[in-house]
């Protein structure tokens, strides 16, 4: 693995997310909102991931109705009850600042969340609760601060229960060199491979997240679906294989008993002809269960790009292409 083309230090950047996590837990320490009914994230790309890390991660736990919004509009049910949380890390994305021009007209209390741009001027100007991210090298290796200060502000908010403990845990165990030792070992075998991952509908942002790794930092198409789902459809296209595949995955013991079996019958069935391995969430809570894996995936995709030749961290067909829009 060349490191010389890691010419932006991602390494770096993937080595301080421990950090992150701390700095993203107390950008909204005296922040909070009262009398919510419903909350809609607004973003793209890497500044809705962590909306979409959320929902997985509260999935059996949060009450409150939790939508995420990738478009211009918004929908009709937004009102005054409505918390808007509004997320752009460069803080220029224009569907984002159009759905932040509706929901402000429609009175939803809003929250910005932006490491600057034109969405910090409207805070300033409009007087809206801002949380400004720290600078990352790259928009999607700035999720930690997101999920972790809106985790932060759901606490503050009495939505969910206190994580303050969970989150020294989480700390310490991402620093441990086990991560980049098994990512290693796994960016291998994944070599010339298109990587597939799959998980349970309730883990499908973690295999979302793994995917989009791949496609940006490993700069290699991957793909993720979910069961039971893909039983029904994707699962019949490896009657004829038209790609060199590998599938992932990700497994949690607390997954249904029905999508256990679906996945253990489906990698009987498909293991003949394609490499299957599984990822299974190890932790002693759900919220270290989640982001060990993703971090796992976070490396995995690191050393693939190492062995491509290829630095992980530009995505310059993404700059060229919102050039010419």
């Amino acid at each position: 693995m060349n490191k010389e083309v890691d010419k932006q230090d991602m390494y770096s950047a993937l080595e301080d997310f421990p950090n992150q996590i701390k700095k993203g837990w107390e950008l909204a320490e005296n922040l909070s909102f009262k009398d919510i009914d419903r909350i809609v994230l607004t973003g793209m790309g890497g500044s809705a991931l962590c909306g979409k890390l959320l929902k997985s991660y509260l999935y059996k736990t949060f009450k409150t109705p939790f939508e995420i919004n990738t478009n211009y509009d918004l929908p009709e049910y937004i009102n005054k009850k409505t918390l808007l949380i509004v997320s752009s890390y460069s803080g220029n994305t224009e569907e984002t600042i159009e759905a932040f021009r509706i929901g402000n007209r429609k009175g939803c209390q809003i929250l910005i969340i932006a490491h600057g741009g034109k969405l910090e001027e409207l805070a300033r100007k409009l007087n809206k609760p801002f949380i400004k991210l720290p600078h990352a090298i790259q928009p999607r290796l700035s999720y930690g601060y997101s999920f972790f200060a809106l985790l932060r502000l759901f606490q503050n908010s009495n939505l969910i229960n206190n994580h303050d403990k969970e989150i020294q845990e989480l700390t310490m165990k991402l620093r441990r060199d086990v991560y980049k030792e098994k990512a290693q070992q796994l960016a291998k075998k994944l070599e010339g491979k298109i990587p597939i991952i799959y998980s349970s509908e309730k883990l499908f942002s973690v295999a979302y997240k793994w995917k989009i790794n791949f496609n940006e930092n490993s700069k290699v198409h991957s793909f993720c679906n979910f069961f039971p789902e893909l039983n029904h459809n994707e699962m019949v296209g490896y009657t004829k294989l038209n790609g060199n595949y590998y599938i992932l995955i990700i497994k949690d013991e607390y997954d249904h008993t029905k999508i256990k079996k679906r996945m253990s019958i489906m990698k009987k069935l498909i293991q003949p002809k394609i490499p299957v391995l599984d990822l299974e969430l190890k932790g002693s809570s759900d919220l270290i269960k989640v982001f060990s894996t993703i971090y796992l995936g976070d490396w995995t995709s690191y050393f693939l790009a190492l062995i491509n030749n290829i630095d992980p961290t530009p995505v310059d067909i993404v700059e060229d292409f919102k050039k010419k829009l």
